[in-house]
């Protein structure tokens, strides 16, 4: 594995004469070197033993480290081979995974998607892993899963006494467990907040990142909960790659997602729990989030520096991680929704109650999020607290159903229009001339406003995108005065107060 991707290794052995030693050589890791005694023991237990002398396993390309325990079952197959147990031509071209007990048996392993990803890049041969693992890998089209229990039923699968069964791709509509257990309610539990609902259901449509600012207890962490139920449903290739993340982080169960990932670090989370690391990298809540929600609640009172961190995945997409020589590209999520209070007693701006911060503490706690932070966030709106009336209010609010609807037509304008079929957060400034373009009156209406309030050039930029969605939503081809002006007061009312 290299960050999120399954990497071919090739093996290659040579037996010879000298003191017995069994040498492993290409940049193994500790654990890959350890596969030495599992495999001896495992071919042992087979009835196999290996013959004295010097023994030296290439595992190639030398330059690439390897640190996966899945190569105990390609090496001892190597190793048959080069004894003269498998019929010829059995392995060339064969793809292998899966650590090996001392007994033969063949463990289940993580990641088995990453690889039968990697297994269709490659062309689409045959995988043979452990069954435990295979219906994970059987969930790739176009990839046919062989799995076995043990080093015996390998061996017998590739002489052709006991061919082993293609396993079968599992149900669709089948979760993945841990992953998919999130339940965040419905949207007709949320009572007023108008202005917090239509940025929610913008934010859904165009993938727009979203603040929401506003006191304890009027409904931010609610109304982001409830943000995955209106997303637009997850396509295949999107499934699979947010499903491989998730089980190479070992929290899927086998399966696929069956809707998008909301991942919600508390505020305690270091920069490298937010964008990843460790060794070798695992992937950080940014990641995880890829096609899903990142929701960062209480944001002022995340570390500073894991903050900054996020800048570049909020702009760019994904995340570059150095570590030791080596750099990797991990994909970052595709919504960002932040919440957080006006200051630290969280009553400034409260018509009815007094803020009870000493002077100067709301600006304090407000520069507590950096400016550049800040202008990566298509949507800032403020958001009230209800009053009771609206909370015992019997009139049904629209649910997350009715609303599902109107985001995944307008996100199917967007496909359907859009270069790469990419969201209209992703639009470049030169696609946006292209697909989103101002009449000569609304261009202007824009770099006015852009002089008026000093919006930086990405600022104009994300206000058409959300522009574009609004238009979206309301099936208009082309962007109206309406639609830029609710696209600007959405910019500016999480800055007011």
């Amino acid at each position: 594995m290299h960050g999120l991707d399954a990497h071919p290794v090739e093996i290659e052995v040579v037996f010879a004469g000298g003191l017995p030693q069994f040498q492993l050589v290409g940049l193994p890791s500790a654990a890959v070197r350890e596969s030495r005694d599992r495999v001896r023991a495992a071919l042992a237990s087979t009835g196999i033993e290996l013959p004295p002398g010097r023994i030296t396993v290439n595992l190639a390309p030398a330059h690439l480290r390897k640190d996966a325990t899945w190569l105990d079952l390609p090496i001892a197959l190597a190793l048959l081979a080069a004894l003269g147990r498998l019929p010829p031509g059995a392995l060339p071209g064969l793809p292998a995974v899966g650590e090996l007990g001392l007994d033969g048996t063949l463990r289940p392993l993580r990641g088995a998607l990453a690889v039968a990803l990697a297994c269709r890049r490659l062309g689409g041969s045959p995988l043979l892993l452990p069954a435990a693992s295979a219906a994970e890998a059987a969930c790739v089209p176009g990839i046919e899963a062989w799995g076995a229990r043990d080093l015996r039923e390998v061996l017998h699968h590739l002489e052709g006494s006991e061919p082993l069964a293609p396993t079968p791709a599992p149900d669709p509509g089948d979760g993945g467990g841990a992953a998919q257990t999130h339940d965040g309610g419905d949207l007709a539990e949320v009572r007023g907040q108008h202005a917090a609902r239509r940025g929610l259901e913008i934010a859904a449509a165009g993938f727009h990142n979203l603040l929401m600012i506003g006191p304890p207890g009027c409904g931010k962490t609610m109304l982001a909960r409830r943000l995955p139920a209106i997303l637009p449903p997850l396509d295949p290739e999107e499934r699979l790659e947010a499903s491989a993340i998730h089980a190479l982080a070992g929290l899927l169960d086998g399966g696929l997602l069956h809707q998008r990932p909301l991942r919600a670090p508390h505020h305690t989370a270091s920069a490298a729990a937010l964008i990843g690391g460790g060794n070798p990298v695992q992937p950080g809540e940014v990641t995880l989030a890829r096609h899903g929600v990142l929701f960062l609640d209480e944001l002022p009172e995340f570390p500073r520096d894991a903050l900054e961190a996020l800048r570049q995945p909020l702009e760019e997409g994904y995340v570059v991680i150095a570590r030791c020589g080596d750099r990797l590209r991990l994909p970052a999520a595709g919504l960002v929704v932040a919440a957080m209070n006006p200051c630290p007693c969280g009553l400034h701006g409260d018509p009815q109650r007094c803020c009870t911060c000493p002077p100067g503490g709301p600006g304090r706690y407000r520069k507590r999020i950096s400016g550049p932070w800040l202008d990566r966030m298509d949507l800032q709106v403020a958001v009230h607290r209800p009053g009771a009336r609206a909370l015992t209010d019997p009139a049904t609010a629209e649910s997350s159903a009715e609303v599902a609807v109107r985001v995944a037509r307008a996100f199917a304008r967007q496909r359907a229009r859009n270069p790469g079929a990419v969201a209209n957060s992703r639009l470049t400034a030169a696609q946006l001339r292209v697909v989103a373009t101002l009449a000569p009156a609304l261009e202007q209406r824009l770099v006015d406003a852009g002089e008026r309030l000093l919006l930086s050039a990405r600022a104009l930029v994300r206000v058409q995108r959300v522009a574009r969605t609004i238009a979206d939503l309301a099936g208009n081809p082309a962007i109206e005065t309406e639609h830029l002006d609710e696209a600007l007061s959405l910019r500016l009312d999480g800055t007011s107060g």
